[in-house]
């Protein structure tokens, strides 16, 4: 089973991911073992208490800017993939998120199935 960790700091948006995962048609979606953290912080906790395959990242987090994150496990062996999950969507905002270390990008707000098939792709 693949472990997801989402960092958002937005309960709302947590529902609305946990919801996502729970009614996706794709089984290793659906399966997935969900962490979630609401700051750099927090996940950072997650991330050395945890192995995960694939991190959602918020870009704007309360304690900082999620980019910086990505960038830290960018440099790390067998580091997740790194989806960037943001309303930050200018093209220099998302070739920031990729250069950074993202693996691919959403924006917000995104239609259920894109996360689906998103995490699909991506899961092992």
């Amino acid at each position: 089973m693949s472990r997801v960790l989402l960092v958002e700091d937005e309960e709302l948006n947590r529902v609305l991911v946990r919801a996502i995962l729970a009614r996706a048609g794709a089984a290793a979606v659906r399966d997935a073992d969900l962490l979630e953290a609401g700051s750099i912080a927090d996940a950072r906790a997650a991330l050395a208490a945890h192995d995960v395959d694939l991190v959602l990242l918020d870009v704007n987090l309360p304690d900082g800017n999620g980019l910086t994150l990505a960038a830290e496990m960018q440099a790390e062996p067998g580091r997740p993939t790194v989806i960037a999950l943001t309303a930050s969507v200018l093209p220099h905002e998302r070739a920031a998120a990729m250069d950074a270390g993202c693996d691919a990008f959403l924006d917000k707000p995104y239609a259920a199935a894109d996360l689906v098939t998103l995490l699909a792709n991506h899961l092992r």
